[in-house]
């Protein structure tokens, strides 16, 4: 473990040293000059000597500050005190964690990058973050990899609760939330005076989501996604398919679909860790847009199913799959062509939680 401050306060007590002697020499002199003309010079040189003290008070501070944070990023009126709460920032991805700690506050506590760690595991390299000394105040970065999250000792919970989802229907959603800590190690002695530091983090990310807005009467389908810090939205995309092997995408022409033209629909997760496979919770259609429309038409909530409608495969991979009839609204009578939009609510189970969450009536409608 290096302590970064030794090196300044060891040259504060050498200068301190040697200043003394010669302050002891000064005084001497100063007493000793009894005659006006010796007085005055030694009163000049006592004066002298206190202006070079004050000096060299702060060369010796710049000096020590200088080597405690050993030419980093920092800024000694900033960064001379242990670390706070607001010396780490957490941000939730899709695919990683990643954590950025204020280092010039680590310095100062005397330590280095290497005393911290992820889970108190320091003898593991892969566990220890690096520095980023492009920025200000330099940081020390960790990222932690959701498929290998566990490796360094973070821990996934995923907690289940059933009520009223955003869309105004009763459903259990499930929240997975990623925890841990980073560290510096305890010294091998009884006592230490060096504060043992601690940054705690934690990600909760819910697992439903509304994929929408694909276009069943434009030339091609198209999908509207928001990316949310904390949220795997962005790894789901709805896709619409020819046929039943779902190989080659549906392409619309101009003129629209006739009538009771079967569609296969796919809510598909791509670049998402394998412990999750995809829960369709909720499919209906919209003659707009917006997936808030008050007017819309179920294919599938949970155990209710339209009856042209046909679930083929749910919560068993990373694709949900199902198909369905072209329709028109009603309201679209004076028109040429009717426009459907279709939405999913969508969930994210573990492979092992998905088998209790789908509802024992839509396991019968599956083919």
């Amino acid at each position: 473990m290096r302590e970064h401050r030794i090196d300044g306060v060891q040259l504060t007590q050498q200068l301190q040293g040697i200043w003394r002697k010669v302050m002891i020499n000064v005084s001497y002199s100063c007493v000793r000059g009894s005659e006006p003309q010796s007085l005055r010079i030694a009163q000049f040189l006592c004066f002298a000597m206190e202006q070079v003290w004050l000096l060299l008070l702060l060369t010796i501070k710049v000096l020590s500050v200088t080597a405690q944070f050993n030419g980093y990023n920092c800024d000694a009126n900033l960064h001379s005190r242990f670390p706070a709460e607001r010396d780490i920032n957490v941000f939730c991805g899709v695919q990683t964690i990643t954590m950025k700690i204020n280092f010039c506050t680590v310095l100062f506590s005397g330590y280095s990058e290497t005393d911290l760690a992820l889970n108190g595991k320091h003898g593991d390299a892969h566990c220890r973050g690096f520095i980023n000394n492009n920025t200000f105040p330099a940081v020390v970065i960790f990222i932690i990899n959701l498929s290998t999250l566990e490796s360094c000792g973070n821990t996934l919970v995923v907690s289940s609760a059933r009520g009223v989802n955003a869309y105004g229907n009763i459903s259990v959603v499930q929240i997975g939330n990623v925890s841990g800590y980073i560290d510096t190690p305890d010294p091998p002695t009884i006592i230490s005076y060096l504060p043992g530091l601690l940054y705690k983090f934690s990600c909760s990310y819910p697992l439903e989501y509304l994929v929408n807005n694909t276009q069943l009467a434009s030339s091609s389908a198209a999908i509207s996604v928001r990316e949310n810090n904390g949220t795997f939205i962005s790894t789901l995309n709805l896709l619409l398919y020819n046929d039943s092997t779902y190989s080659q995408q549906l392409l619309i022409p101009s003129t629209g679909l006739p009538l009771k033209t079967k569609i296969y629909a796919a809510v598909r997760a791509t670049n998402l860790d394998g412990r999750w496979n995809v829960l369709m919770d909720y499919c209906y259609t919209t003659p707009s847009g917006n997936p808030s429309d008050d007017l819309r038409y179920d294919l599938f909530f949970s155990c209710d199913k339209d009856p042209q409608t046909t679930i083929i495969e749910n919560g068993k991979s990373q694709m949900g799959r199902f198909s369905f009839e072209v329709f028109r609204f009603v309201k679209h009578k004076n028109q040429k062509m009717s426009t459907v939009f279709l939405h999913c609510v969508t969930k994210l189970c573990r492979a092992d939680d998905c088998p209790f969450l789908v509802p024992e009536s839509m396991e019968k409608y599956e083919v």
